[in-house]
């Protein structure tokens, strides 16, 4: 059988023998000696190479999850190590090395965000199993069904820290609101300690509320985001965090004690009190503790450290 290329009649035989006798040899020509690269080509070619094999470890240094550093759990609130949570990085002002000393802002509290267009009252309030995120701290989730979207409820945190007042605002996050007093009541925010914080500017919070005291744990279940265009998180603004999907708020929360410019994916569930202010402002001042590991974005666990001794309602 012939292959691709044969012609009829040729074997191989025919096709490796040497030319027919007729055949004229081209007349002889002297070699030519090959060309010298000119130094300016060899520094050309050698830089491009350098170039090349930079681009690449940096590729594999910070584009490729895992790969000499840690996976990065700047995503937001979600449970379990497939989806660890905290608040994403300022864009513009994200580091890689703890954040500098904190200075107090110049300006009062932030007003609040307010919706343009009310809620309906009540509204039908759900929450999702997480069975892939179990909770490290057994708890059960809120029932569903209707919940007000009217009116505010008082909530103190008793810290090592000092004591920090909150007021729930369910106008703007109602079932945000039902949700964290089912895990206050169930006193699943007691004994916990807040794991994140960033006095970087473009990112000034505390972020609390995982069990699991590394950024990883939640209630084992989720929530719906209750969030709207109008939504900012100025100082003195109480909000969850999640995961980059939506849906995925749980037990985690931040406090904003300065300037936080994040896009508005985050409930804003309610506010700080004055007191409360002092009080993140003294853990702030003291920074982030740089003998334990952070995120790589210059926030991490504070120096000062602050544990929920006692978190009650009336």
């Amino acid at each position: 059988m012939s292959e691709p290329g044969d012609r009829p009649g040729h074997n191989d035989a025919e096709r490796f023998r040497y030319p027919p006798p007729s055949h004229q040899y081209p007349q002889w020509q002297p070699p030519v000696p090959p060309k010298k690269t000119s130094p300016a080509a060899v520094v050309l070619i050698t830089g491009s190479v350098v170039v090349v094999i930079v681009m690449a470890l940096a590729f594999l240094a910070w584009g490729y999850p895992g790969f000499l550093r840690d996976d990065d759990v700047s995503g937001a609130i979600g449970t379990g190590p497939a989806t660890p949570s905290s608040i994403p990085a300022s864009p513009s002002t994200a580091t890689t090395a703890p954040s500098a000393a904190y200075q107090l802002p110049t300006v009062g509290r932030a007003p609040m965000p307010q919706r343009s267009k009310p809620l309906a009252d009540p509204v039908t309030c759900a929450f999702t199993p997480d069975p892939a995120s179990p909770a490290p701290k057994k708890v059960a989730p809120p029932p569903d069904g209707p919940a007000p979207s009217s009116g505010t409820v008082p909530v103190r945190l008793a810290t090592s820290a000092g004591a920090i007042g909150l007021t729930l605002d369910r106008a703007l996050a109602p079932c945000t609101v039902v949700n964290f007093l089912s895990l206050v009541k169930q006193g699943f925010y007691d004994g916990t300690s807040c794991h994140r914080l960033s006095v970087t500017a473009g990112l000034q919070m505390l972020q609390c509320g995982d069990p699991a005291g590394d950024g990883t744990g939640g209630p084992g279940y989720t929530i719906r985001d209750e969030v709207f265009p109008e939504l900012t998180y100025g100082r003195g603004v109480l909000a969850m965090a999640k995961t980059a999907q939506p849906d995925s708020g749980g037990s985690q929360f931040f406090l904003v004690f300065g300037t936080v410019r994040i896009s508005p994916e985050y409930t804003v569930f309610g506010s700080i009190d004055d007191a409360g202010l002092g009080v993140l402002d003294n853990v702030a001042r003291a920074g982030v503790d740089p003998a334990r590991p952070g995120i790589g974005d210059g926030s991490g666990p504070p120096k000062i450290p602050v544990t929920f001794t006692q978190v009650t309602t009336p």
